[in-house]
C-alpha cells in the first residue's frame, strides 16, 4: 500500500520558511547495495542530521518543469528542464528536490554530507547553463537519466557551485551516490572545483575523506571474512576463537565514516542472497537497522551544552528492478512502501505526502 495519494503539490518556496541553525557537521549517513539471488539490486541508505529535515515523500511526473538554483543563490534562477523520467524519493524542507529517491527506470542515489573535503566550481566563472547547486544534482540526475554511464557522460559538462542554502545558512559539503537497475554504481564527488567520478564495485558508501581513501582503507581489512577463523595450534596447544564470529574479530564497530563503510562492506559481502522483490528488500532492512543512530549517541562536544545532536532521521529502501521505495522514520520503525506503479506519471503536479508517524507499535491480531 503506497503511503502517497494521487494527488498533492510541493512547497517551491524554501526559502519562505525561515529556517536557520548554526553550521552543524552531519557525517554519519551511509548507504549500500546488494543484489537478490537472480542479481535484481536493492539499495540502502540512513539519513543523520542534527536539525530537522522535515522530510515529506515526493513523486516527480514526467514533464515537470524544474530549475536549479543560480549561480548568484537565487532559488529557482538556474537552467530549467523538463523531467524525462519519473521519480519518487525524500525531500527536505518543502523544496521540490530529492535528497534520495529513484525514479521509473530503476536509477536510485542520494545526497550524502561530505564535510572538509567537498570543493565546488567559483559561481562567478561558471557558465549558468550548465551549473547547479550541490542539492540540486540528484533530482538533475535522476529526472533525466536511466543509468549510472548516461549520468557520468552527462555530468561532465555540469559544474556545482558553493551556493548557500537559505534553509540553514551554509554550503551544504554534499557528494552522491547512483546505483542503476544492472547493478552498477557510481560516486561522484566534487572537489577542487571539478567533479570527479568513481566506478563503485562495492555499492557501499559513507562520507568523509575522500571515496579513494575509502578504498585505500580497505587493504587494512584483508583478512575479514564471514567464515570463522581457525582454532590456533601453538606449542602442542589447540587455541579456540569463541562463540561464532571470529572471521570478523576486528570489524570496527564506532560510528565514524570509515568505520561504517567497513562494516557496511562487511554486511553486503557476507549477507545470503535471497528472492527479489519483498525478501531482498527485507533483507536491506536487516542491515540499514545496523546504522541507526539514537539521539544522544553520537555528540559535537563535551561539554554537555544545548548543541543539535545528530540522529538517524529516516532509512530508505530502494527495489530498483520492481519500481518500489521504502521509508521508515525515527519516530516510526515500520517500513512503509511507495510503489511507483500506483501513481498518474503523466500527472501536472508533485504529489506529497507527510511522513506522519505512529509512536504505537501495531498490535498483532490474534484470532477470535
Amino acid at each position: 500500500m503506497s503511503i502517497l495519494g494521487k494527488t498533492g503539490r510541493a512547497m517551491l518556496c524554501a526559502a519562505s520558511l525561515g529556517v536557520a541553525v548554526a553550521p552543524i557537521e552531519a557525517s554519519a549517513c551511509t548507504s549500500f547495495l546488494i543484489k537478490a539471488t537472480n542479481g535484481d539490486p536493492v539499495y540502502g541508505r540512513t539519513m543523520e542530521f542534527g536539525f530537522e529535515l522535515d522530510s515529506e515523500a515526493i513523486v516527480i511526473p514526467r514533464q515537470y518543469a524544474l530549475t536549479a538554483t543560480g549561480p548568484d543563490g537565487k532559488i529557482g534562477g538556474g537552467f530549467g528542464w523538463k523531467a524525462k523520467y519519473a521519480a519518487v524519493g525524500l525531500n527536505a524542507f518543502g523544496m521540490p528536490v530529492l535528497a534520495d529517491g529513484m525514479n521509473e527506470k530503476g536509477l536510485a542515489g542520494g545526497l550524502l554530507y561530505f564535510p572538509g573535503y567537498a570543493g565546488y566550481a567559483d559561481a562567478k566563472t561558471a557558465d549558468p547553463d550548465h551549473t547547479m547547486a550541490p542539492w540540486d544534482f540528484l533530482t538533475w540526475a535522476l529526472t533525466n537519466f536511466a543509468t549510472v554511464a548516461e549520468v557520468r557522460a552527462a555530468a561532465e559538462g555540469m559544474s556545482v557551485v558553493g551556493v548557500a542554502a537559505p534553509q540553514i545558512n551554509i554550503v551544504p559539503p554534499l557528494h552522491y551516490t547512483l546505483h542503476d537497475a544492472t547493478g552498477a554504481s557510481l560516486v561522484i564527488e566534487p572537489v577542487d572545483g571539478t567533479l570527479t567520478f568513481y566506478d563503485n564495485p562495492y555499492g557501499v558508501m559513507t562520507n568523509s575523506p575522500e571515496f579513494s581513501w575509502h578504498l585505500t582503507n580497505l587493504s587494512n581489512y584483508v583478512k575479514l571474512s564471514a567464515a570463522n577463523a581457525p582454532p590456533l595450534e601453538l606449542d602442542g596447544q589447540t587455541i579456540s576463537p569463541f562463540g561464532q564470529g571470529s572471521g570478523l574479530l576486528g570489524i570496527p564497530g564506532d560510528p565514524t565514516p570509515p568505520s561504517r563503510l567497513i562494516r557496511a562492506l562487511g554486511y553486503v559481502m557476507s549477507v545470503k542472497p535471497v528472492a527479489s522483490g519483498a525478501e531482498s528488500v527485507r533483507l536491506a532492512e536487516h542491515i540499514v537497522n545496523n546504522f541507526d543512530i539514537p539521539v544522544g549517541w553520537i555528540r559535537p562536544g563535551r561539554d554537555g551544552g544545548n548543541e543539535p545532536l545528530e540522529y538517524t532521521q529516516w532509512s530508505a529502501v530502494a527495489d530498483l528492478k520492481n519500481g518500489r521505495y521504502y521509508v521508515k522514520t525515527y519516530e516510526d520503525q515500520v517500513l512503509r512502501g511507495i510503489d511507483l506503479a500506483d501513481f498518474d506519471l503523466d500527472a501536472s503536479d508533485i504529489a506529497t505526502a507527510k511522513l506522519q508517524p505512529s509512536l504505537d507499535p501495531p498490535a498483532l491480531a490474534f484470532p477470535k
